[in-house]
C-alpha cells in the first residue's frame, strides 16, 4: 500500500500540473493526428490502397513513432528536469519516497496520456473506415510495454543528462529522432537494406512498431509475435531497475549541490 499511495501521489502530481499548463496536451494531441492524416495519404496514394486500409497501416507506426514518443519519452525527460529546476527534487530528500515508487507515478502519468492519445488516432482511424483486427489485450499489453520502455529511457536521460529545459529538445532529438527512422517509424521496414535490418532488431522502437503492425492491422496471435514481445519485456524490465538506479545517482548528485 506505501508504494501504491506514493506512485498515486506522483502521478496525480504530474498530471495536475500538466492539465493547468494545458499547452503540452493539447500539441500531444495535434502532433500525432497531423502525423496520421498524412501518413495515410501518403500510404494511399503511392501504394493504391483505400483510405481504410492505409490507416490501418499508418495508425500503429504514427501512435508509437509520434504519440507516445514524444509524450512519455520526451515529456518524461521534461518532468524530470522540470521537478530539478523547481527545486522540487530537494523536497524529496526529506520524504520516504522510493525510487520505484517515483518512476512508477512518472510511468502512470504518462500511460493516461499514452492511451489518451491511443483512443485518439484510432478514433479518427476508425473514422476513415480502418478496422481493428487482432486482439484487443495483445495491443494493449504492447502500448504498455512501448510505454515503460520509453519512460524508463525518458527518465534515464532526464536524470542523468538534462540539466535545464534547454537539455530536453537536444536530448529527444540526438537520441530519439535517429531511432524513429530506424524502427520504421516514418519509413516502411520494407525497403531497409540487410545491414539495417540486422541493427534495427536492437531497438526497441523496432519491436514496438511491428508488432503493433501486425496486431492491429494483421490480426497476428501472440505466438506470431515472440521475438517482438520478449524484447520489449527485457526491455522494460531493464529500464525500470536501470531508472531505480538512476534515481538514486541523481539523489546523491542533487545533495551535494
Amino acid at each position: 500500500m506505501k508504494y501504491w499511495d506514493e506512485t498515486l501521489a506522483v502521478a496525480q502530481r504530474i498530471l495536475i500540473e500538466l492539465l493547468r499548463r494545458r499547452r503540452s496536451l493539447v500539441f500531444w494531441s495535434i502532433f500525432p493526428l497531423s502525423v496520421l492524416l498524412l501518413n495515410g495519404y501518403i500510404l494511399a496514394e503511392r501504394a493504391q490502397l483505400t483510405m481504410a486500409e492505409a490507416m490501418e497501416l499508418a495508425a500503429p507506426s504514427t501512435l508509437v513513432g509520434a504519440a507516445l514518443f514524444f509524450s512519455c519519452l520526451g515529456g518524461s525527460v521534461a518532468t524530470v528536469v522540470a521537478e530539478r529546476e523547481q527545486q522540487t527534487l530537494k523536497r524529496l530528500f526529506i520524504s520516504p519516497l522510493s525510487g520505484t515508487s517515483y518512476f512508477l507515478g512518472i510511468f502512470v502519468a504518462h500511460s493516461c496520456i499514452g492511451i489518451g492519445q491511443m483512443l485518439l488516432v484510432y478514433a479518427i482511424a476508425s473514422s476513415f473506415g480502418a478496422n481493428f483486427e487482432g486482439s484487443i489485450l495483445l495491443g494493449l499489453s504492447i502500448v504498455l510495454l512501448s510505454i515503460i520502455s520509453y519512460v524508463g529511457v525518458g527518465f534515464i536521460l532526464g536524470t542523468q543528462l538534462a540539466r535545464r529545459t534547454e537539455d530536453v529538445n537536444a536530448l529527444v532529438a540526438a537520441f530519439g529522432v535517429p531511432l524513429l527512422i530506424l524502427g520504421g517509424a516514418f519509413l516502411p521496414t520494407s525497403l531497409f537494406p540487410e545491414t539495417l535490418l540486422e541493427i534495427a532488431n536492437f531497438n526497441p522502437i523496432y519491436h514496438m512498431n511491428e508488432a503493433l503492425v501486425e496486431v492491429w492491422a494483421n490480426g497476428k496471435a501472440w505466438s506470431e509475435l515472440n521475438p517482438h514481445i520478449e524484447f520489449l519485456c527485457g526491455f522494460a524490465a531493464i529500464m525500470v531497475i536501470a531508472g531505480w538506479f538512476s534515481y538514486r545517482r541523481m539523489l546523491s548528485v542533487e545533495r551535494r549541490l
